[in-house]
C-alpha cells in the first residue's frame, strides 16, 4: 500500500472507470490518464484485465487496478450478470484505493452506465466530483445489437443513463451529437458539457514505408480496422469485397479486416463461403507495429458502418485514425463521420453493399484522387482533430472541479466542421 501523502503537497486525485475495455488498450482514456498525470493529478484506474493489463501495475505514472473480466455471453440478459459482476469489482477495488486519500474526481466511462451510485456515495462521503465521459449512447447501443430485445431492458438502460447525466458534475462528450443528447435527453446545462473528441497522436499514428507483401502480389490493398460486433458493418465490408472480387472480377485488390469480437467466428465462416480466402485475410487483433504496417501500406480504409440511430450520431476512430496514416476513407453518408472526415471521405448510400462496393472501386481507380484525399485528411487531423487540440478542454474541466481555473465555455466542439456538412439535431430515444 502506498503511504498517504501530506495535504500540504498533495496533488489532487482522479479515480477513472472503465468497464468495457482495459487500460492502456483503450485509448481514448490512455489520452486523458497520460493528459493528467502530465497536469500534476494523481491518477488512479480501475477496469478489467486484458492483453497487457494485470491486476496491479504502474505505466507512466498512471496507476492502475484491474479485476478479471467476466463476459458470460452474447445475449441481453448475459449483460445484467456481466455489469453485475463489473460493478462489485470495481467498487470494492475503488474503496480499497480510496484508503490512501480521497479522490477528488472520479471519472466513469461508458458503456455501461451503472457506477452514479458509486459516484454519489463518494459525493457524500468525501464532496468527490463527478465527471461522465460519455463514449456511446447505451440505448442506441442496445436497439442496435438487440433490435427484438425486451423493451423493459431498453427503458431500463434509459433510467440507467439519466440518473448517470443527473449525479455528473461535467460530461465530456465525445462530439456534438452526444453533448445535444446531454442537454436534452440528460437535462443538463451548456455549462456542464464539454466536448471532447477522441483525437488520434499524429506523431504516433503516420505513415510509414509500406510493406508490398501485404498486398500479396496484388496491385491494391484495402483496409479495415476495429470492433466486430453486430453493429460494426463488417459483414457489409465482407459482402462488399464479395461483389468487387467475384461480382466485378477484379483479382487485383486484397482486404485486410484487422479486429475481433462477437463476429468474427460467423464471419471467418461467411469469408469461406464466399470463397475470399484468398483475398480477404483476417488476422484478428494485431499489434499496433502490424496496424502500422497494413494502413502504411493499404490504398483506403473501409468504415462501413452502417446507418442506424446509434451510428449515424457516433463519432468512429477508425475513421480519424486512416486519415493520420494519409488514407482515404470509403464510408456511408452518416452524420458524426462527415463531421469528422469531411471530403477526406467518399459516402456510398447508406446500407447499400452495392454503392459501398462500387465507391471502393472509384477511388482504388484514381490514384490522383486518393492522394488529394489523403493529405486532406492527415492536415485535418494535425490542425483540428489530433488530441493536443481535444486535450486542451478535457484538462479544463477536471482544473474547474478541483479549484484551479474558471470554467470554460462549455459545448464548445473545436472541431472545424465541413462547409458541405448539414447539422441537423441529434434525436433522442
Amino acid at each position: 500500500m502506498r503511504s498517504r501523502p501530506s495535504e500540504a503537497r498533495r496533488r489532487p486525485r482522479v479515480l477513472v472507470i472503465v468497464q468495457n475495455l482495459p487500460v492502456p488498450f483503450d485509448r481514448r482514456v490512455w489520452l486523458e490518464c497520460r493528459t493528467l498525470t502530465r497536469a500534476g493529478y494523481d491518477v488512479t484506474v480501475v477496469c478489467p484485465t486484458g492483453e497487457g493489463t494485470v491486476a496491479e501495475q504502474v505505466v507512466d505514472g498512471v496507476r492502475i487496478v484491474a479485476y478479471p473480466a467476466y463476459a458470460p455471453g452474447g445475449s441481453s440478459l448475459s449483460y445484467l450478470l456481466e455489469y453485475g459482476h463489473s460493478f462489485q469489482a470495481t467498487a470494492r477495488l475503488a474503496l480499497r484505493e480510496r484508503r490512501n486519500g480521497r479522490f477528488d474526481v472520479v471519472q466513469a466511462c461508458n458503456p455501461p452506465d451503472i457506477f452514479w451510485p458509486l459516484a454519489r456515495w463518494l459525493r457524500l462521503r468525501d464532496g468527490t466530483r463527478f465527471v461522465f465521459d460519455h463514449h456511446d449512447l447505451c440505448p442506441e447501443l442496445f436497439r442496435s445489437r438487440f433490435p427484438d430485445g425486451p423493451g423493459l431492458l431498453h427503458r431500463g438502460l434509459l433510467f440507467l443513463e439519466r440518473q448517470t447525466f443527473r449525479a455528473a458534475d461535467r460530461v465530456t462528450s465525445t462530439n456534438s451529437s452526444y453533448a445535444e443528447v446531454a442537454l436534452t435527453r440528460g437535462g443538463k446545462s451548456p455549462d456542464e458539457v464539454t466536448v471532447v473528441r477522441t483525437g488520434p497522436d499524429p506523431e504516433r499514428l503516420k505513415r510509414r514505408e509500406p510493406r508490398p507483401e501485404l498486398r500479396r502480389g496484388r496491385r491494391h490493398l484495402v483496409a479495415y480496422l476495429g470492433v466486430m460486433g453486430p453493429q460494426d458493418g463488417v459483414d457489409i465490408a465482407l459482402r462488399a469485397a464479395d461483389v468487387v472480387v467475384n461480382g466485378l472480377g477484379r483479382r487485383d485488390v486484397t482486404f485486410c479486416l484487422m479486429g475481433s469480437g462477437d463476429m468474427r467466428p460467423s464471419l471467418l465462416a461467411e469469408r469461406d463461403r464466399l470463397g475470399l480466402g484468398e483475398y480477404v485475410d483476417m488476422p484478428g487483433r494485431v499489434s499496433d507495429e502490424v496496424m502500422a504496417e497494413v494502413l502504411s501500406t493499404a490504398d483506403l480504409g473501409l468504415c462501413p458502418d452502417p446507418l442506424n440511430p446509434l451510428n449515424d450520431v457516433s463519432t468512429m476512430n477508425k475513421t480519424m485514425e486512416y486519415m493520420a496514416f494519409e488514407l482515404p476513407v470509403v464510408a456511408f453518408d452518416l452524420r458524426e463521420t462527415k463531421v469528422s472526415a469531411g471530403e477526406a471521405a467518399r459516402y456510398a448510400t447508406p446500407n447499400s453493399v452495392e454503392d459501398f462496393a462500387r465507391t471502393v472501386v472509384e477511388l482504388l481507380d484514381d490514384p490522383e484522387a486518393r492522394a488529394r484525399m489523403g493529405q486532406l485528411g492527415r492536415r485535418r487531423v494535425e490542425e483540428h482533430l489530433a488530441w493536443s487540440h481535444q486535450q486542451v478542454g478535457y484538462r479544463a474541466v477536471f482544473d474547474a472541479l478541483v479549484g484551479r481555473t474558471r470554467v470554460e465555455p462549455a459545448v464548445v466542439d473545436r472541431t472545424v466542421q465541413p462547409d458541405a456538412v448539414a447539422r441537423p439535431s441529434a434525436t433522442g430515444a
